[in-house]
């Protein structure tokens, strides 16, 4: 039996712990700040329901087969203290998590032949613990190699679409992409629905432009009317969809800023190029916020 234990049981990491224990041949551990009982998911096909071994306390943990990473990009401390317990001599670590610098924080932790960077799209809302709403199957892609494949069998049993890309920096660039324009959501609280007002898109696509051109600096191959299918994926999206970010906000959490927008203004300045709206959205946000 593979074992699997999922650190950060929010929207997605919730809703990916719930698929994965469907399968009987995977043992699924969720670490968590405060205990729950299962999980129950609303997938675009009906209920589905876990009941997960929940840990609260690392020293309770062992090593496993595999760890998936799933918290916040600002909580990393928190998943260090479980890592010291689950990760053995064997273990890979698949880190599922918004933004560009997936690795950064763990390159030390394994040798790179063991980790799995993952773009995860899920659109994905935890209503309470353990209880979360998918409005989309969704997808993750990860490297084409040795782990990026046995990543993938693991969702075999899923409605999730899990593959390989050859070109995982253009694909999470790409996210980015997605990600960096719903911080508009964030600031001014609306839902997905208001990118079909066009003074709203049109800011959206500023952000995305921005995005575009540092990317394409880093090296990923993003094409011209990529700030036009952004808009067109948020005008297509159920108008009542709460992206991470903005529902991070509206609980007065921590926020990912930094991860999606913060990142291009951050490598913008490495390669010298102007990124004034997502500076300018940071500003905002941040300001609102505090």
């Amino acid at each position: 039996m593979t074992s699997i234990a999922v650190i950060g049981p929010g929207a997605v990491g919730g809703t990916v712990a719930a698929w994965l224990a469907q399968n009987p041949a995977l043992s699924v551990t969720v670490c968590a700040r405060t205990r729950f009982e299962g999980l129950e998911v609303e997938t675009p096909g009906g209920l589905i329901k876990a009941s997960p071994t929940v840990l609260t306390d690392p020293d309770q943990a062992r090593p496993v087969d595999w760890v998936l990473i799933a918290t916040k990009t600002y909580d990393t401390a928190s998943a260090e203290g479980w890592l010291d317990a689950l990760v053995g001599p064997g273990t890979r670590l698949a880190v599922l998590r918004n933004g560009v610098e997936h690795l950064t924080p763990f390159g030390d932790r394994l040798p790179a032949e063991r980790l799995v960077p993952a773009v995860v799209d899920i659109p994905a809302e935890r209503r309470a613990p353990g209880r979360m709403l998918q409005r989309r199957d969704g997808w993750i892609r990860v490297p084409d190699d040795a782990a990026g494949r046995d990543f993938v069998a693991l969702f075999a049993h899923t409605p999730i679409a899990v593959s390989t890309t050859p070109d995982f920096k253009t694909q999470a660039w790409t996210k980015l992409a997605l990600n960096c324009a719903g911080a508009v959501n964030a600031l001014v609280l609306k839902p997905a629905g208001v990118a079909r007002d066009e003074g709203v898109a049109a800011v959206m696509r500023a952000l995305v432009a921005e995005c575009v051109a540092v990317g394409r600096a880093e090296g990923a191959d993003l094409p011209d009317d990529l700030p036009e299918a952004v808009i067109a994926g948020y005008r297509a999206a159920d108008p009542d969809g709460v992206n991470s970010l903005h529902a991070d906000r509206l609980a007065g959490r921590p926020m990912e800023l930094d991860a999606r927008n913060g990142v291009i203004v951050r490598l913008g300045a490495k390669h010298n190029i102007p990124t004034p709206a997502n500076a300018m959205v940071v500003a905002l946000i941040q300001a609102a916020a505090g």
